[in-house]
């Protein structure tokens, strides 16, 4: 009923954008750090755009995507440049998670009560130093067994999306092999990242249209669905 094969027992989900709308605070807070950067730098390669964001940012840890993005355009700055850039996006992030609040997904809310009525195991893995508070707004910790975040990554030297180690260090916690874990990711570099780790079966969310889906398929995913409850009927 949930849209998995049989021999899996462990969810792995990524947060923002696949179980919380927050990708999309996440992606005006990079542009304008970017932008702003891009300006006062005087870069005449253009702004940050929507296929920045997805090719060198979604789904990264903070600092790779300020290195990833700026590698892009040819530029080169120090740590402390990538620092400021990186910070100035959280700040601008959390300041609208305050004024605003979070929403979860109504159809990911749905798979998640499915989930667990099934005996279906949940972790979080994200990239996000924010994770905890994210999903306390939303009112989704109650679901979540482990998490792994951005304070996780740091704290015990993994590499980011699109290496597996974050959500090899997830499914560890839960006790399985990747075998036996479901990865759910919105982002490119996340499907690479459960491709890489030979998980089980790897669910893409396409919240983006045009050429997501075919992207999120090279990439390894094994079903593309427009969202988690989608996979309730299949």
């Amino acid at each position: 009923m949930l849209g998995l094969p049989d021999d899996i027992t462990v969810a792995l989900f990524d947060l923002d954008g696949v179980l919380t709308t927050t990708a999309v605070l996440h992606k005006s807070a990079w542009k304008n750090a970017f932008d702003a950067f891009l300006t006062e730098r005087g870069a005449e390669s253009g702004p940050f755009t929507d296929h920045d964001y997805l090719a060198y940012v979604d789904g990264r840890p903070r600092l790779d995507g300020v290195r990833s993005f700026l590698d892009s355009r040819g530029i080169e700055v120090d740590d402390a440049t990538v620092e400021a850039i990186a910070e100035a996006k959280n700040t601008e992030f959390l300041d609208v998670l305050d004024s605003d609040g979070v929403t979860a997904y109504p159809g990911s809310v749905r798979y998640l009560n499915a989930a667990l009525e099934a005996g279906l195991r949940i972790a979080v893995v994200t990239s996000s130093k924010n994770g905890a508070r994210v999903l306390d707004a939303a009112d989704l910790s109650r679901f979540v067994e482990h998490r792994v975040d951005g304070n996780t990554i740091v704290d015990e030297h993994l590499a980011g999306k699109p290496a597996p180690d974050s959500y090899e260090r997830g499914a560890e916690l839960m006790g399985v092999a990747p075998a036996q874990a479901a990865v759910f990711e919105d982002a490119i570099s996340g499907v690479a990242a459960g491709a890489a780790g030979a998980f089980g079966y790897i669910v893409g969310i396409d919240r983006v249209g045009g050429d997501q889906a075919d992207s999120m398929r090279a990439a390894g995913a094994s079903i593309v669905v427009t969202d988690l409850d989608d996979l309730l009927q299949s």
